[in-house]
């Protein structure tokens, strides 16, 4: 049986705290980053992100500050469809539009790039949608006791 995941967590710092937001960096590590050689290998990665937590009733701007160690976090089914919008949909409309080229005998050239036009008009469609995503895939912080 698959284990549901609750929520995914990210330890960041406030960095802003605005009338609609609290700003939160919080940097990505790659598995070897916090590695005692990482000066020296080319592999380690480490990615500075900022995230925009809005303000509600569950993240009050009056207690936290600038400079605070907070948990930024999401529910997991969030993050699961986050996953099927941005890898799983795209790979089904690919594979959907090389087969739906390839009826047309069309060159496998043709088909390829036409495929990969519908792919991209995809990714411009969440572009435009991306305000009401963005209500939709929120986030919220915790304090680190």
């Amino acid at each position: 049986m698959a284990r549901q995941i609750d929520k995914v967590e990210h330890e960041g710092k406030i960095v802003e705290i605005s009338e609609r937001f609290i700003s939160v960096e919080i940097i990505n590590k790659s598995a070897c980053a916090a590695c005692h050689a990482k000066g020296v290998c080319a592999a380690s990665d480490e990615k500075i992100k900022f995230i925009e937590v809005p303000l509600s009733i569950d993240t009050l701007a009056e207690e936290y500050s600038v400079g605070d160690t907070v948990n930024v976090v999401m529910k997991g089914s969030l993050g699961l469809k986050a996953i099927w919008l941005a890898y799983a949909v795209p790979l089904i409309v690919l594979m959907a539009s090389i087969l739906v080229f390839s009826l047309f005998h069309l060159h496998e050239a043709l088909v390829g790039l036409l495929s990969v036009g519908v792919v991209a008009a995809y990714y411009i469609v969440l572009f435009f949608f991306r305000n009401r995503l963005s209500k939709i895939f929120t986030f919220y912080i915790q304090p680190i006791k």
